[in-house]
């Protein structure tokens, strides 16, 4: 199936994945709990969450009848699932343990230039000297705010966040291709079915042995049926009609939004330094995006 591009609708549907996903590090956070206070352990987050999309996702795909995908397609889904099903969901979850929501916010701000990056690979693209230059001064942007955060000295969590980037990058640029041959609804429901048997029993087994608060389970649900299922209609649908480049621009505010929508869930600050940084790297993003990108034969 080969969708025709409609560049309006496709921002549309991007803008609207972008503020699910917006979302989802506070939601992660909020579930997470304090160090004083541990809610829901990381690797229950990952699993559940995926698992109980992943049962959405087979009730979803048997009443609709969707084809089965073919082996290479199910080969990308694969690969989809690395990196939006585990990658970055972990890798999330066990850094805002030790970091908080705008922190990570800030640092996952080079997201998008991360998933150009992976998509001009993928695509047989040659991105201009001034889109490199970019990509290097918004990691240049994020590794000195991770410094300053730090007191002079970069966290483990620093290292888990950015792992968390790429592996979104490569998950958005893998699922988005899928979305060009099968809708973007079966994209995200055939990679949760297909993770299903190793998260269902992986989110049993780590399920939480003591109480946990409501605030934590509500913020599980959004992350399972919002973050993991419902987000991906939208985006991966954006991605596909919209134009891979020009739609994931839209995600140059997903930080800024992530930061907002810290402050009124979790009670957390928003400084003057954090702000500027965080401005900084959009525009740069911003700039990068916008730089001349030539398609190789």
């Amino acid at each position: 199936m080969v969708l025709a591009e409609q560049p309006g609708r496709g921002m549309l549907l991007g803008a609207i994945g972008v503020f699910i996903f917006a979302v989802t590090i506070p939601m992660t956070r909020l579930a997470i709990g304090h160090g004083d206070s541990p809610q829901l352990d990381p690797l229950f987050i990952t699993t559940g969450r995926a698992a109980v999309a992943g049962l959405l996702s087979a009730l979803y795909l048997r009443f609709t009848g969707a084809p089965w995908p073919t082996r290479k397609q199910a080969q990308g889904l694969f690969l989809t699932g690395l990196g939006v099903v585990f990658g970055f969901p972990l890798f999330l979850a066990l850094a805002v343990r030790e970091v908080d929501a705008v922190h990570a916010s800030v640092i996952s701000g080079v997201l998008p230039l991360a998933t150009a990056a992976v998509a001009a690979l993928v695509l047989r693209q040659r991105p201009s000297i001034g889109f490199w230059a970019c990509a290097l001064l918004g990691l240049a942007l994020v590794l000195a705010f991770a410094w300053w955060r730090g007191a002079a000295g970069f966290q483990a969590a620093d290292g888990l966040l950015m792992l968390a980037v790429f592996s979104a990058a490569g998950g958005y640029v893998s699922g988005a291709g899928l979305s060009r041959q099968m809708s973007a609804e079966q994209v995200i429901c055939w990679v949760l079915v297909m993770y299903l048997p190793l998260t269902a029993p992986l989110a049993l087994l780590n399920r939480p042995q003591h109480e946990v608060s409501l605030a934590a389970w509500s913020a599980f649900a959004y992350v399972s049926l919002f973050s993991m299922w419902i987000g991906f209609f939208a985006w991966y649908r954006g991605l596909a009609i919209g134009g891979m480049v020009r739609v994931s621009q839209v995600q140059v505010i997903q930080p800024f939004l992530s930061m907002l929508l810290a402050v009124p869930l979790l009670g957390e600050e928003l400084d003057a330094m954090t702000l500027v940084f965080a401005l900084a790297v959009i525009a740069v993003v911003w700039i990068g995006k916008r730089m001349p990108v030539e398609q190789l034969r």
